[in-house]
């Protein structure tokens, strides 16, 4: 190696170094910029309007009729008292409306799946379809919230759950679609393709606030973020074990946050999605980015995903101050395939406690070894200050492609108690390890006898 080699080889690892710590004034920024709904004075409690919170009755209209006075007055909050609702049909949402349950308060919606008809335009497992309407669903709406110490139950553990045995031509009709670039008016699903719908759905929205409210057994995603932008989730908590189960889900979504979530889902706590195959590369110029997740506590099968519906990209993602108070399969995973294309770049972690996993930090871009043409970019992968104390398999997993690696990884001061195995690094370029310990550390070397 020539002297002007060597001495552009270590500017370039200076710089990449350099570029690997945590960007706290990005975060800073990102939040700044977030904007919190504001609302009207105009208040209206749903019992004046008929409702009974005595787990029979079905307040439907009510909630329907309380949406309608919210919007004549220009927005405003709708009270939801102590007491059991049951409401036989979806929730839809209009601009500057506050849903507020207070404490002692459950929504508990119907599980027949008629009561979610007619169809709405939704989106299932990262392709845009009509469907079930979602439980609570808003569609291009501005200034709206869902805050309170109540609870939302989905009643998806009998009906809904069902679904799932059977979902599988829908599913394949809707990738065939997406595949096929099939217009966007015959795709329609519902009555007899068994794609259950997601709890909550804000679609095209802005200015989003989900606060301190308990969401419990969701037929399927429980809060989905869709192609919106200026969204806080806090103070949240979950116990929602069904099929399918995610906590939180921005696809195609812009300036997120996410902080001080209680999780306990039956699958990933966060899955940061952008899109599948075909239809997300179209939409490249959406992808999912600014999505801060801070002070959680995770719970579930897997703490934060990307992945693997990831088509029209995913960046600028920063997780910092998490931990597990339970089992997770995975505590980071990065994952996509050959069917995905799109890329994941400038991911930051930070200050992660985990405890028992399957594995701790997982990379690939082979899940499920499906697919073939469009190999994804996984570049600028952060980790620092992360301690987990038993990896049943893996440690650390990265995996690319010999004609597609992964780039620019750092680990630092990573220290993992044990693990099956320790490290699989395979077809990935420019990989950084400072202050990595897996299984016991070393210290000084034994002398000769």
């Amino acid at each position: 190696m020539n002297f002007k080699c060597l001495i552009f080889l270590l500017v370039s690892c200076l710089s990449f170094s350099q570029n690997s710590e945590f960007p706290t004034a990005k975060v800073d920024s990102i939040v700044s910029r977030i904007q919190l709904p504001v609302f009207a004075s105009y208040q209206i409690n749903i019992q004046k309007l008929g409702a009974k919170g005595d787990s029979v009755t079905n307040n439907k209209a009510a909630f329907d009729k309380a949406m309608a006075l919210c919007k004549k007055n220009k927005g405003g909050t709708i009270v939801v008292p102590k007491g059991i609702y049951k409401v036989n049909g979806p929730i839809h949402f209009v601009s500057n409306v506050n849903l507020r349950l207070e404490k002692g308060a459950k929504i508990k919606f119907s599980d027949n799946p008629q009561d979610y008809l007619p169809m709405v335009l939704t989106s299932w497992e990262g392709t845009m379809l009509y469907n079930y309407s979602p439980l609570i669903y808003a569609y291009d709406c501005s200034n709206i919230a869902i805050t309170g110490e109540g609870v939302i139950d989905g009643e998806g553990g009998r009906t809904w759950k069902s679904f799932k045995a059977k979902e599988e031509v829908g599913k394949n009709r809707s990738r065939e679609m997406n595949h096929n670039s099939t217009p966007l008016k015959e795709r329609k699903f519902g009555e007899g393709y068994f794609l259950r719908p997601q709890m909550i759905q804000f679609f095209n929205c802005k200015n989003v606030l989900v606060e301190n409210v308990r969401i419990e057994n969701s037929p399927f995603w429980c809060l989905h973020l869709l192609k919106s932008q200026s969204i806080t989730v806090r103070g949240v908590s979950y116990k929602s074990l069904n099929y399918n189960n995610d906590g939180i889900d921005p696809e195609y979504a812009k300036d997120v946050l996410i902080e001080k979530v209680t999780f306990d889902n039956g699958d990933d706590n966060v899955a940061i999605k952008a899109g599948r195959d075909h239809e997300g590369r179209a939409n490249t110029s959406t992808p999912s980015e600014n999505i801060v997740i801070r002070n959680c506590n995770f719970k579930g099968l897997h703490g934060v995903v990307i992945g693997s519906e990831m088509s029209a990209g995913v960046q600028n993602v920063y997780v910092e101050n998490c931990k597990t108070v339970g089992y997770l399969k995975r505590g980071i995973y990065i994952k996509t395939n050959a069917d995905r294309g799109g890329y994941i770049k400038n991911i930051f972690v930070r200050n992660i406690e985990l405890d028992e996993v399957e594995d701790c930090l997982y990379m690939t871009a082979n899940y499920h070894g499906e697919g073939k043409g469009f190999q994804s970019e996984i570049s600028n992968v952060h980790f620092s200050n992360i301690t987990c104390n038993k990896a049943s398999e893996s440690g650390i997993v990265i995996q690319g492609f010999p004609d597609k690696k992964i780039k620019n990884i750092s680990l630092n001061n990573i220290e993992i108690k044990s693990a099956k195995n320790a490290i699989s690094n395979e077809n990935a370029e420019n990989v950084l390890m400072t202050d990595v310990f897996i299984g016991k550390r070393a210290t000084v070397p034994s002398a000769a006898k």
